[in-house]
């Protein structure tokens, strides 16, 4: 209600706008400060409740996914056969649908309807649910997601977030959600219309560490209240559920919170990159939920969580990188200076081979780190190692995309620049996806 109230309050004044009615009465200033007020503050209380969730039964032990038969203890580079038809799908999708729409999507700071609606017909969320609840997944494969995630960033970065973030909540809620949680909760999500869901782990705050939370749990009898700020959360003013870390009496822990619930808003800061994403700060102001919806039982496992959307932003960040790399390419190859082509110059020349290098060791680490986390193996060390290689190295290579492009780099003209700033959220982004 209290988006469609702001809605009609804006359509009003902008029909009041184009009267000369207020120019006479002198009332334009106080018109276009009310429209701002309510453009600003009016998103700030909005997050969005669009249906009630209900249980699916009474389940006595929650579903688990078994690691896929084909997963060997050996550090395999080759992919299935289904593996590569997903693969060529969702390529197919992202050049055909998310490439087209990027521009405006970023400059909407949204993904439109069209493009989910789109999304949904590759059949994606399926595959985060298992058959028992309507889902198709039967075995767990986090290299299968880590691969979606690459090829729909190849797209646009921005989008693909949006596309994945519900993906990210029904992942977490398979792998560790309790049985009344997944009963409650997974259905939806392999419905013809899932709910859009995000996670919200980043804050506000220099030299964020996701182990070290400000945003606060504290338990009142059987529930708990939340106060905080998270960042760069996306679909905030969109999503249905949320899954929200918060630093509890034990330790750090995930809740489950629905769109809607009293305290719940999402603030208005628009970012420099992946603004199709639709991220916003989302406020917590005594939050009350239910001890119920402390996301799991005694096998939850935090550090993992965290790890495992850690090495998605690393997907992220490989597929853009790819999308810059095959954008130079051919454009050094066309571009001619005093001649030729400026690629027969050596210093471009090495800075593509330098790029397409450390594109591979990106790919490598992160790569070697889904593996071992699907074969149920520790894999904090090589997460970590694929984090820090890719927040420093795919900003490089976004920066010399930019700069092998000369002038041309610095305008909207080219997709160089988008994916620039698109690719600066990696040093900085946690939360919003899970493999």
């Amino acid at each position: 209600m209290a988006k469609d109230a702001v809605g009609y309050a804006l359509t009003a004044l902008n029909k009041m706008a184009s009267s000369d009615l207020l120019d006479r009465l002198g009332l334009r200033k106080l018109a276009e400060r009310m429209a701002y007020t309510l453009t600003r503050t009016g998103f700030q209380v909005i997050t969005t409740s669009a249906r009630t969730f209900k249980s699916a039964g009474t389940p006595k032990r929650p579903e688990r996914l078994n690691t896929p038969g084909h997963t060997t203890d050996l550090f395999d580079l080759n992919i299935t056969d289904e593996q590569q038809m997903i693969r060529d799908s969702v390529k197919a999708f992202a050049d055909d649908v998310l490439r087209p729409r990027a521009e405006a999507a970023d400059a909407a700071s949204c993904t439109s309807d069209e493009t989910v609606a789109a999304a949904l017909e590759l059949g994606l969320n399926f595959f985060a649910v298992p058959e028992s609840f309507g889902g198709a997944a039967s075995e767990r494969s986090p290299v299968t997601t880590m691969l979606v995630a690459e090829d729909l960033a190849w797209g646009d970065m921005g989008q693909a977030i949006a596309i994945l973030a519900p993906m990210g909540v029904a992942n977490a809620l398979t792998q560790w959600g309790s049985a009344d949680q997944q009963a409650r909760y997974l259905p939806a999500f392999a419905s013809e219309n899932p709910p859009k869901a995000t996670l919200a782990v980043a804050e506000p705050r220099p030299l964020f560490d996701p182990l070290q939370l400000q945003t606060t749990a504290r338990r009142d009898g059987d529930h708990y209240v939340l106060n905080g700020t998270k960042s760069l959360v996306p679909l905030a003013a969109e999503a249905e559920l949320f899954l929200i870390a918060a630093q509890t009496d034990d330790g750090p822990a995930v809740f489950i919170v629905e769109g809607g619930t009293d305290g719940l808003r999402a603030g208005d800061d628009p970012s420099m990159g992946i603004r199709a994403s639709g991220q916003r700060p989302l406020l917590l102001d005594n939050v009350r939920v239910s001890a119920a919806q402390k996301l799991g039982d005694d096998d939850f496992d935090y550090r993992a969580f965290v790890d495992l959307g850690t090495l998605a932003w690393c997907a992220l960040a490989i597929g853009t990188s790819q999308a810059v790399l095959d954008y130079v390419i051919p454009y050094c190859n066309e571009r001619k200076a005093f001649g030729e082509p400026i690629s027969q110059r050596q210093a471009v020349a090495f800075l593509i081979a330098n790029m397409a290098i450390e594109l591979d060791a990106m790919r490598m680490l992160t790569w070697r780190a889904v593996c071992r986390a699907e074969q149920g193996k520790s894999f904090r060390r090589e997460a970590h190692l694929a984090r820090t290689l890719c927040k420093e190295k795919a900003m490089q290579i976004g920066t010399d995309g930019v700069q092998l492009l000369g002038g041309h780099g610095f305008t909207k003209e080219y997709p160089v620049e988008r994916w620039y700033r698109d690719l600066r959220a990696i040093g900085v982004a946690f939360g919003g996806l899970h493999l």
